[in-house]
């Protein structure tokens, strides 16, 4: 019987600050010490397991009996650290679109602990430690006493009295919220009243030398449930593991803002820093050199333990070498570090085969392959939270992700790309786009997270040569999102348009996994890292940073250096594209379904482009550093390059893009709102453009930076109302309807600039929070209403039609309902 026991709780790639130890854990001699004063309470061993018994060696021993499962725990095992990890083995239809078979649901710290004639099982939190020589360390204990997720009583002692026997059935067969795979949002969604215990079993349960598996199924009766509602249910099957962690962590290696890599963060309230010393640590996996002699001497040398994937068995066989190359494309950055064959990918085992390969088992990494109109993949992985180790990972494709990038293709490289120019990519071109999305998943499971400032090392030019993408591809890093390039003109001569592994991520890899004979404590390893972040510290190949809407280097799919020369180059892309995407997306006998939605993709990523120049303005460039680097990390954008990016949005967001309106296209997949769908997009980037927190730093810029020839915000403010309304410049202006409507969304902006005091972040969101009643902003936006006010009055009478006329006149009213409320006219 081969199962999983799985113990966690909420995991997931971006959430990577686990933590580490409170203090030193009760040694197992202690916890054992408690034992019965009355041996009779309790049945003897053979009355428990009997010999129809089914029974599982391992960690600790399993035992089914009937409907119960009985835990054999040593009491060498009380008190030790393990992982409890919760994965969904076998999920309903439409719960969730990113929640799937594979899904990890929970992971923890866990310890067994003796008390009395009681087992508990406890969490415990790493991120607040102490030396436990400390007296602080007493501190530290107190303030983080860990929760109890179950008590269990003993049933009986192990046949040599070295170990308790539980009966830990309840666990898998009630509602335990730490093992459970139903959140509170879905409770909530689906209207969940309880969970059915006469419909809820353990399926399985299986041990192994370092962890426990139990695969139970969980029945809900539900009010909503997603899918096949007339049953009132929803039932899952999940998969528990318990997995001992080692009782010596690996030397955890200390993070470095300049060098991108997922962490682990604990507070050390032992340091001798005059405050709470905040500590992370990356996650990576432990790579050792099996001859470090040799590794020293610069040899290349197989490590240990490779990190090694194997395919889920539903993988099409026709993906399954591309998916085996984006896993071992790898190997090339970690000979790096110094290292040979240190990743490696398997096939599934055949079916039949004898193997105890099971997808959600943690002894194994698994690139998993999920039957879902989902558009995506991840990468998540599982780690020691005391020292960042990664143990294991499972690698998500979505199978629809592949019209994501089917579709992508088409409408950012076909323009310069013949193989792109149908619905039906031929196989070696999708096969490598497939391949690549694989290798930068693996990238989040090997402990990297995006690096969205990497592309912008690359001048755009470049990206139209043949030789340069056939070396690069698209960026200096895998871990950007530069998936296609947009920038190739016909003509180029580019054949390469999708991205790969690149020389940031060999640095990085070098950085995070680079072995140093001889450390005992993160710090004796600081200076050589340090030194190599040095070597490289002027190169912007190898800068790191993520995205945060004001630096316009660090942006999501963006390309190039210049984000309005690459801008311009995707329109005329987009220009050539959209005249014959009836021709490419057509099926004889179909619909034009696949018209509609490559269409609406391709305003969508216009729009995408268009926010890149958009973040030009204001925009403030970063070059990582510390401390000890000398110089600024900020600098203004200079301020005719933010002149030039209002020039590119005035010229091709508020003239009219009237090439993305053909009726040929229009009037085969609706009958109308094209008008409002494109003045919707519009307004969106107007918006963005005059976001308060740009026009702030437009403020700030002049006043604190002193630029010379700052763009100022009054400037600014010009520009947009010129550019918006550029009509009212004429003697008899004629408006047509996607103008009109542009324009009542500037003045909407505005008179939100003039009434609203300031406008709320979500949640987490990053930024400032401006408050416009005491900014110029407040002042600028009442003289932009003001001069249209006027304008519109005296514009009205002349207008060159009717629906121009109407329209000046109601902006003209509109105006004077927010200058003059209440006033009668």
């Amino acid at each position: 019987m081969r199962v999983f026991a799985v113990l966690v709780l909420a995991s997931s790639l971006a959430a990577c600050s686990t933590t580490q130890p409170a203090a030193a854990p009760p040694t197992p001699a202690t916890l054992s010490s408690a034992s019965s004063s009355d041996d009779n309470d309790f049945k003897a061993f053979s009355e428990v397991v009997t010999d129809t018994t089914e029974s599982d060696d391992g960690l600790f021993n399993v035992h089914r009996v009937d409907e119960k499962l009985y835990f054999e725990i040593p009491d060498s095992l009380m008190g030790r650290d393990m992982l409890s990890l919760s994965r969904i083995a076998q999920t309903p239809a439409d719960l969730s679109p990113f929640i799937n078979a594979g899904s990890k649901t929970a992971e923890r710290v866990i310890r067994w602990e003796r008390n009395g004639d009681r087992v508990l099982l406890r969490t415990l939190s790493y991120s607040a430690v102490a030396d436990s020589a400390l007296a602080i360390s007493q501190s530290v204990r107190v303030n983080n006493f860990e929760p109890v997720i179950a008590v269990f009583d003993i049933a009986s002692y192990s046949e040599d009295s070295a170990g308790v026997v539980i009966d830990v059935t309840d666990l898998y067969t009630t509602d335990v919220p730490a093992f459970s795979g139903m959140s509170q949002r879905l409770r909530s969604q689906y209207k969940v009243r309880r969970l059915d215990g006469k419909r809820s079993f353990i399926d399985d349960a299986s041990a192994y030398p370092e962890n426990v598996n139990v695969r139970h199924t969980m029945t809900y009766e539900a009010t909503e449930p997603p899918s096949q509602t007339s049953t009132g249910t929803i039932s899952m099957q999940m998969f528990q593991s318990f997995i001992l962690l080692s009782e010596e962590p690996m030397t955890p290696r200390l993070a470095d803002p300049r060098v991108g890599y997922f962490s682990v963060r604990q507070v050390d309230y032992g340091s001798d820093e005059q405050k709470a010393d905040e500590r992370r640590y990356i996650r990576r996996w432990r790579l050792e050199p099996s001859d470090p002699d040799a590794y020293m001497r610069g040899e290349l040398v197989e490590p240990v333990k490779p990190i090694v994937y194997i395919l889920d068995p539903g993988t099409p066989e026709r993906w399954r070498s591309y998916f085996c190359m984006g896993v071992e494309d790898w190997n090339r950055s970690f000979e790096v570090a110094g290292f040979k064959n240190a990743i490696r990918c398997e096939m599934p085992p055949e079916p039949g085969e004898d193997s105890e390969f099971h997808p959600e088992d943690v002894r194994f990494s698994t690139v998993r392959y999920v039957a879902s109109e989902t558009r995506n993949a991840t990468g998540p992985s599982v780690s020691d939270p005391r020292s960042g180790e990664i143990i294991e990972s499972d690698i998500i494709w979505y199978h629809n992700h592949i019209r994501s990038y089917r579709n992508r293709l088409m409408i950012e490289t076909g323009a310069a790309n013949p193989q792109a120019r149908s619905l039906t990519i031929d196989e070696e071109l999708i096969g490598e786009t497939m391949r690549q999305v694989i290798a930068h998943e693996i990238g989040h499971a090997i402990g990297l997270p995006h690096n969205m400032i990497a592309s912008s090392a690359f001048p755009v030019d470049s990206l139209r040569s043949p030789t340069f993408t056939s070396e690069y591809g698209v960026g200096p890093s895998i871990m950007d999102y530069t998936r296609q390039n947009y920038i190739a003109q016909p003509g180029d001569g580019v054949t390469r348009f999708v991205r790969m592994i690149g020389p940031y991520d060999d640095y990085s890899i070098e950085w995070g996994y680079r072995w140093f004979p001889d450390v005992e404590t993160p710090d004796d390893e600081k200076q050589p890292l340090d030194a190599l972040v040095l070597e490289y510290a002027d190169d912007p190949v190898f800068r790191f940073r993520s995205s945060d809407g004001v630096n316009p280097d660090a942006q999501t799919e963006d390309m190039g250096d210049d984000p309005v020369l690459a801008s311009s180059y995707a329109v005329a892309n987009l220009k050539r594209v959209v005249p014959n995407l009836i021709s490419w997306t057509s099926t004889p006998g179909r619909s034009y379904d696949d018209l509609e939605e490559v269409y609406g993709e391709l305003i969508g990523m216009w729009s995408r482009y268009m926010g890149h120049v958009v973040t030009v303005v204001g925009g403030v460039r970063v070059t990582p550093k510390t401390s000890d680097q000398a110089g600024p990390l900020w600098e203004v954008v200079p301020p005719d390059e933010q002149r030039a990016a209002v020039a590119f949005l005035t010229e091709n967001v508020f003239q009219t893009p009237g090439w993305l309106l053909g009726t040929e296209i229009l009037r085969r997949i609706q009958s109308s709102g094209a008008v409002d769908a494109l003045r919707r997009r519009q307004v969106s980037i107007l918006n963005r453009l005059m976001d308060p927190e740009r026009m702030q730093r437009l403020v700030e810029a002049e006043a604190v930076d002193d630029v010379d020839g700052a763009y100022t915000l009054t400037e600014f403010m010009n520009d947009v109302t010129r550019g918006v309304w550029v009509e009212l410049e004429n003697e008899r202006p004629t408006i047509d309807a996607h103008r009109r409507a542009l324009q009542r969304g500037h003045l909407e902006r505005l008179v939100m600039l003039l009434t609203e005091d300031e406008r709320p972040l979500p949640p987490g969101f990053p930024g400032r929070r401006t408050d416009y009643s005491q900014s110029d902003i407040r002042a600028m936006a009442r003289s932009q209403i003001k001069l249209l006010y006027n304008a519109s009055r005296a514009l009205t009478p002349r207008a060159g039609d009717e629906a121009t006329a109407q329209h000046l006149d109601d902006i003209g009213d509109r105006i004077a309902d927010v200058l003059e409320p209440g006033r009668e006219r």
